[in-house]
């Protein structure tokens, strides 16, 4: 059997399980959006309080957890966050497997599908993360010790730029299916409404770039890490935020792009609720 016919085959084998299992990786697709919906919205209302003076914090996935952890049955609330991004990376892992959304089997097909394999390891980490931090241990390692950790490694240096340059090549793509609109094509715009679609798309394409800049600084960040050889250069998402207060019209920058993070997560609710899933 050809290389090309063996794909074709184990994916069809990997359409047939999730077409098997269809009730419970839809649930769990909804369950995870929902969840990445909520810990982006709560991380741009947080940056929006330090923009605006009102109080509040840049931080990323691990501020936000620990903040839920510290509020009345927060820890309880975590279990469901991490149970979510489960849920989340189960459904990257089918979307790269069967190719529920036929992406093809072109070069540009399989690399959206690498993308989402990437995005599945990336989510299940984050479900540790939110799993630790819901049973007290910490949420996991912060930037700086992951790239201690890979600079020390051999070949960490040219590892660790080949990173930061990944994570920016995501940020631009993200801006660029912003400028596209790509995730409107996965909605049902028609359950949703003219007027109220339009402005799902507006708000989404400000919250899917704001998404795709920051995460653009965060591999700037790492690049500069790796290119000087000090992981305390590397930033999360947190403090990649935070770099904006230190630019001219910083609180400006700032408050733009926590608005957008909060557009995302709003986006992602919506895709909770009205993207098109067929997983088998």
């Amino acid at each position: 059997m050809s290389g090309d016919a063996a794909g074709r085959e184990a994916e069809r084998q990997a359409r047939e399980a999730s077409r098997r299992a269809s009730p419970w990786i839809e649930g769990l697709a909804r369950f995870g959006y929902a969840a990445e919906g909520v810990v982006y919205a709560v991380m741009g209302v947080l940056a929006l309080g330090v923009a605006t003076g009102t109080g509040g914090r840049t931080s990323g996935q691990r501020g936000v957890f620990a903040l839920i952890a510290d509020q009345p049955f927060g820890r309880p609330m975590l279990g469901v966050v991490a149970a979510g991004f489960v849920g989340y990376a189960i459904w990257r892992l089918v979307q790269a497997a069967a190719n529920p959304d036929g992406e093809g089997r072109d070069a540009r097909g399989l690399a959206r599908r690498a993308g989402y394999a990437f995005s599945a390891l990336a989510y299940a980490a984050l479900a540790l993360g939110a799993g630790r931090a819901a049973l007290g241990s910490g949420g996991g390692r912060s930037a700086q010790d992951w790239t201690a950790w890979l600079l020390a490694e051999p070949f960490g240096q040219a590892l660790a730029a080949a990173a930061g340059l990944a994570i920016l090549g995501f940020g631009g793509y993200e801006v660029y299916q912003a400028y596209r609109a790509e995730f409107a094509r996965y909605l049902r715009l028609g359950e949703i409404g003219g007027t109220a679609g339009r402005w799902v798309i507006r708000l989404g394409r400000f919250g899917v770039a704001a998404r795709g800049m920051v995460f653009g600084l965060v591999g700037v960040f790492l690049i500069l890490a790796a290119a000087q050889h000090d992981p305390e250069k590397a930033r999360g998402l947190g403090g990649a935020l935070h770099s904006l207060l230190r630019q001219p019209f910083g609180p400006w920058l700032l408050g733009a792009a926590a608005l957008g993070l909060v557009a995302y997560g709003l986006l992602m609710l919506v895709v909770a609720r009205y993207r098109s899933i067929s997983p088998g």
